[in-house]
């Protein structure tokens, strides 16, 4: 299930999977994201907090779906801040950065622990990052 961690002004979005990700939580990332593009900016700076996350209660093709979206829609997605108590998803982040580095001039992913959510907050909501 998604749920907005909170309603914030400008060109961010912070969400929060908790439990499973199925493809109805998809469509509501994207109705969040367009929504912020609808506000006139060119990116959306994301939170996404996935501490809750349990991977056996998460849809493969919602997954799938939501991945395709992301890449076709890279150049919109600003900063991104992924908040979890993963070594896995904090080994991917930097893997990521390297991949998407020529497509993503300017922009970075960063991992936070769940301690560090405030810190999250701070890297996605900061003046410099506004697009």
């Amino acid at each position: 299930m998604i749920e907005q961690l909170k309603t914030i002004k400008g060109n961010v979005l912070a969400i929060e999977v908790v439990d499973g990700f199925t493809e109805t939580d998809g469509k509501f990332c994207q109705k969040f994201f367009q929504e912020k593009l609808d506000e006139g900016f060119e990116q959306v700076n994301v939170l996404v907090k996935l501490d809750e996350l349990k991977v056996s209660r998460s849809s493969v093709k919602a997954f799938m779906e939501d991945t395709i979206w992301a890449l076709r829609h890279y150049k919109k997605i600003g900063h991104m801040a992924i908040v979890a108590h993963s070594r896995v998803l904090k080994a991917l982040v930097p893997i990521d950065n390297l991949f998407f580095e020529r497509a993503s001039k300017g922009r970075h992913e960063r991992y936070f622990d769940i301690s560090q959510l405030d810190e999250a907050f701070e890297f996605v909501t900061s003046d410099d990052n506004e697009n």
